[in-house]
């Protein structure tokens, strides 16, 4: 066979390839099985509270709300974000638990809950910890911001700095302890979002909030969330008061693997917010559910790769996937997986390629990226200029 026969069969070759490969499609869309009705949740109940919200704790989803995004003040659940910002110097070293921090006048001389620090006095990070967290001690508070960043206001740009981070957007901090400020505010929705972020971020000291009490200097002193007594569920996470926020309570329950978070704010006396968090507790648990529907780094579909050493690429979610849906509708899920367009080489693992979309009852209740689960390298010239020309003639 002479040079020009062998190039007509090459090309030849190369056209039927192509029109082949044209016939792949690039969209992937599982069609769902029969989908049953869907169940009509009830309404969320009438609490006496200001505002309120209901989260899934694993996918941020919010199960109910009220004035949920309106920003109010916060009273001593602010200790919250001055937590979180210890936990972390502790975590990164700049702290250590049995280091004795000196109590200053300022803290000393703090007005409200106290844990009983004299002023000049060395306590242990640890006791302060726990003062703040149990007693809702604000001189306990104060002087842990105190030592973190050296006075309370550079302590305050840090937890607004945190706030932005979290995605906050509702919320302006002016003190670390939660005294009435004018622009001292935070929503239900953005407690929610620090709530959980607690709890992700430091899980060993998140168990500090369900201490129901604790003793320093011979006095005993008690937790005020009184759901720690009522709900063996309960866990945390904090109370707060005062006479212009009234009564604030921050909750967090684990029931059958499913974490829910329910703020209240806004509410008349400690009853009243202790049943509006144990009601809207009990709401989220009876009508909804939450599922892992998909595993981390497991292959999902392996589409074709172009101008590749490989033909096909592993492609698959980067984490686990839940989501949270009415209870007894999982039957109900569809999940749509779609690319990008066409990949082409040389990909790097973790390449964004496409997005998976959960729907249940027609709402989206997720939307994730799908990524390549491994790397794909470009392929040599003769690979380049076959698929050159099968995407040429798609």
């Amino acid at each position: 066979m002479n040079a020009r026969n062998l190039s007509a069969v090459c090309v030849s070759l190369l056209l039927v390839s192509a029109l082949a490969v044209a016939q792949a499609p690039l969209l992937v869309t599982p069609a769902p099985a029969s989908v049953p009705t869907v169940q009509t949740v009830p309404a969320a109940p009438q609490v006496p509270t200001k505002a309120y919200v209901v989260m899934d704790y694993s996918t941020g989803r919010v199960l109910a709300e009220q004035n949920a995004r309106i920003p109010l003040e916060p009273a001593s659940i602010t200790k919250l974000m001055t937590g979180y910002l210890v936990f972390s110097a502790i975590r990164d070293k700049r702290l250590r638990l049995d280091e004795e921090v000196v109590i200053s006048e300022h803290a000393w001389r703090s007005e409200g809950s106290r844990t009983f620090v004299q002023v000049g006095s060395r306590v242990p990070a640890e006791v302060l910890i726990k003062g703040m967290i149990v007693q809702s001690g604000n001189d306990a508070t104060i002087a842990l911001a105190e030592r973190v960043a050296g006075t309370e206001p550079a302590f305050v740009e840090l937890m607004n700095q945190q706030a932005a981070r979290l995605g906050m957007k509702d919320t302006h901090f002016e003190n670390s302890w939660g005294g009435p400020a004018p622009t001292h505010r935070s929503s239900a929705y953005d407690l929610a979002i620090l709530g959980q972020a607690l709890i992700r971020d430091f899980p060993e000291d998140y168990k500090l909030y369900s201490l129901r009490e604790f003793v320093w200097n011979n006095i005993r002193q008690q937790n005020r969330n009184g759901l720690l007594g009522r709900d063996p569920t309960v866990d945390g996470i904090k109370t707060g008061h005062t006479d212009s926020a009234h009564y604030c309570l921050v909750s967090s329950a684990l029931r059958n693997g499913m974490r829910l978070i329910t703020v209240v704010l806004g509410s008349d006396t400690v009853k009243d917010r202790e049943d509006a968090s144990a009601a809207l507790l009990n709401y989220g648990y009876t009508y909804y559910e939450t599922l892992k529907l998909q595993s981390g780094n497991q292959m999902m579909l392996k589409p074709r790769v172009y101008k590749a050493t490989e033909e096909f690429v592993p492609v698959g979610v980067a984490h686990d996937i839940q989501v949270t849906v009415v209870r007894g509708q999982s039957g109900a899920i569809e999940k749509n997986v779609e690319l990008r367009g066409k990949l082409l080489a040389p990909l790097p693992a973790g390449t964004t390629v496409g997005q998976l979309t959960i729907k249940s009852g027609g709402l989206i209740v997720a939307q994730v990226p799908l990524v390549t689960l491994a790397a794909v390298q470009q392929g040599g010239l003769l690979d380049s200029w076959v698929d050159t020309v099968k995407l040429w003639l798609q």
